[in-house]
């Protein structure tokens, strides 16, 4: 009998680890906090090329950077909080706290978008601080996350 191989899937997995690593590169995550304060300039400007590519930006950030040196970033808050990102949304953490920040931050960032739009600039700085602070909030939850369960990551 002919063995049959799982050869989509283990690829697949491959595709998702190298994301996975390239993505905890602090590089990629502090370079992604710069751009927002970008994405909501070009856009209270009508700047469109800045906007097109800020979000190109956005999307291909996470395999921009290379796979970081494990031992070199471990203490790094941005680098923990990924990973502990990753571990959270393999052990089923879609709901519940600290999903809560994600679900919050949602309305608020997209109300900054309309204000920066709309080119009210009290609105778009009280919403991209605000925005700003529960994404930080949640990768701060993320790296307590990893710290208190990174044997877990194969």
């Amino acid at each position: 009998m002919r063995e049959v191989r799982n050869e989509p899937s283990q690829s697949r997995e491959r595709l998702i680890q190298s994301f996975w690593e390239r993505h905890s590169n602090p590089k990629s995550g502090w370079s992604r906090v710069l751009s927002y304060p970008v994405l909501m300039i070009s856009l209270y400007r009508h700047d469109w090329k800045l906007l097109g590519l800020t979000i190109l930006f956005v999307i291909v950030n996470p395999v921009l950077f290379p796979k970081p040196d494990p031992e070199a970033v471990a203490e790094s808050w941005m680098f923990r909080g990924v990973l502990g990102e990753q571990l959270w949304l393999t052990h089923g953490g879609k709901s519940g706290y600290p999903n809560v920040l994600n679900r919050l931050n949602v309305p608020i960032f997209l109300y900054g978008l309309y204000s920066a739009y709309q080119r009210n600039p009290r609105k778009t700085a009280i919403c991209t601080i605000v925005s700003a602070g529960l994404k930080f909030w949640f990768v701060a939850e993320m790296a307590r996350y990893y710290d208190a369960n990174r044997e877990q990551l194969a």
